[in-house]
């Protein structure tokens, strides 16, 4: 794609928390920095991407079915080290080209989710790379894409419900059996919200708790709050993970897991966010 278009999606996605509009509007979409083979310099790339149960993410070198890999394709043989933004958290990663044959069934995944990967790859001879990108761990947690900690659940919170929009949809274009990918979506969906609820109960919580605690009955409703989400999230990992799953037990599981969390976020926003947005007053616990 032209350069000038790709800016305007990486300054559309950097602006406001990796939501774009347009053609790309309802796509999972992260930007990809690469340092150039030939000049050394950074190159942004807005990307599509798939879940892979929270370990890493996987990004397709398609081209759209062109001759030759992409740019960033070639920029991260050379320099494997990367930066990925994925609207939430800025983090430095290791991109690792997949071998065959576990690229051919990552590809296949791909595929069922989308056939379009398919007729890129009947159009060209070169066999379209899968890169996996893995976080890099270092001390403490990945950089966050927000000036504050109120900014920061809020752009969490706008993360998981675009998430389950997009399984919501992709559940309804299934046909008689449950996708590959989409089981995996729908695995890591519940391994983030987890984290992110354990998150919570050793932090946000407890500092709140010191700071206010007139605060102690909606933190003991969110709490509980967090347990019937829990409920909810492994009664789906134990569907989504039985052979044989059909897309329509799926659905309403995750209607009830929207639902649930729906309401839980919004309250955990009425009430959280003006406190976590308004500053400690003297001599308060820090």
């Amino acid at each position: 794609m032209p350069n000038e278009f790709n800016q305007r999606i990486v300054d559309e996605f950097r602006a406001n928390g990796g939501r774009v509009g347009g053609p790309f509007e309802k796509a999972r979409l992260l930007l990809l920095t690469t340092t150039g083979a030939r000049t050394g310099a950074p190159h942004t790339t807005p990307l599509g991407y798939y879940p892979d149960g929270g370990e890493q993410v996987l990004v397709i070198a398609s081209a759209g079915g062109a001759p030759r890999h992409p740019d960033w394709y070639r920029n991260l043989l050379a320099y494997p080290r990367v930066t990925v933004e994925d609207g939430v958290f800025v983090y430095e990663a290791e991109a690792h080209v997949l071998e065959r044959p576990e690229r051919d069934r990552v590809f296949a995944r791909a595929v069922e989710a989308d056939p379009g990967w398919a007729e890129y790859q009947a159009k060209t001879d070169r066999v379209i790379p899968v890169v996996a990108l893995r976080a890099i761990p270092k001390d403490g947690p990945p950089q966050m894409n927000a000036g504050s900690m109120a900014e920061g659940l809020k752009v969490v919170h706008d993360a998981f419900r675009r998430e389950l929009a997009l399984i919501r949809e992709e559940v309804t274009r299934q046909g008689a059996q449950l996708g590959a990918q989409l089981r995996v979506n729908c695995l890591t969906l519940c391994q983030g919200l987890h984290n992110h609820h354990t998150g919570e109960g050793l932090g946000i919580f407890p500092m709140l708790a010191d700071r206010h605690p007139r605060l102690a009955p909606v933190l003991d409703r969110l709490r509980r709050e967090h347990e019937q989400i829990a409920e909810l999230l492994e009664e789906l990992r134990r569907v989504v993970a039985a052979p044989g799953t059909g897309p329509g037990r799926v659905r309403s599981d995750v209607e009830r897991l929207t639902t649930a969390l729906e309401a839980h976020l919004t309250y955990e926003e009425e009430h959280l966010i003006p406190l976590l947005a308004a500053p400690a007053a003297p001599g308060a616990p820090r």
